[in-house]
């Protein structure tokens, strides 16, 4: 058991390291920074997309309708 905890404890001082290192890291900020803003940008997209899909079926809908 005492093993296992060492190890965990290894892994967890490594994983802490690594993402220090990674937040100092300038470029590395920058681009998690970057796929951010890309990320918003694509929900935006989806939502507008999805919404615009919506008023054109509606669109449709009456226009079927009225043919009927």
């Amino acid at each position: 058991m005492g093993l296992n905890m060492d190890m965990l404890g290894k892994f967890s001082h490594l994983i802490a390291q690594q993402t220090l290192r990674l937040v100092r890291d300038e470029p590395g900020a920058t681009s998690i920074e970057y796929a951010m803003v890309a990320s918003g940008i694509a929900v935006v997209i989806a939502a507008a997309v999805a919404a615009l899909g919506l008023m054109t079926r509606g669109m449709y809908d009456s226009v079927v309708n009225l043919i009927k």
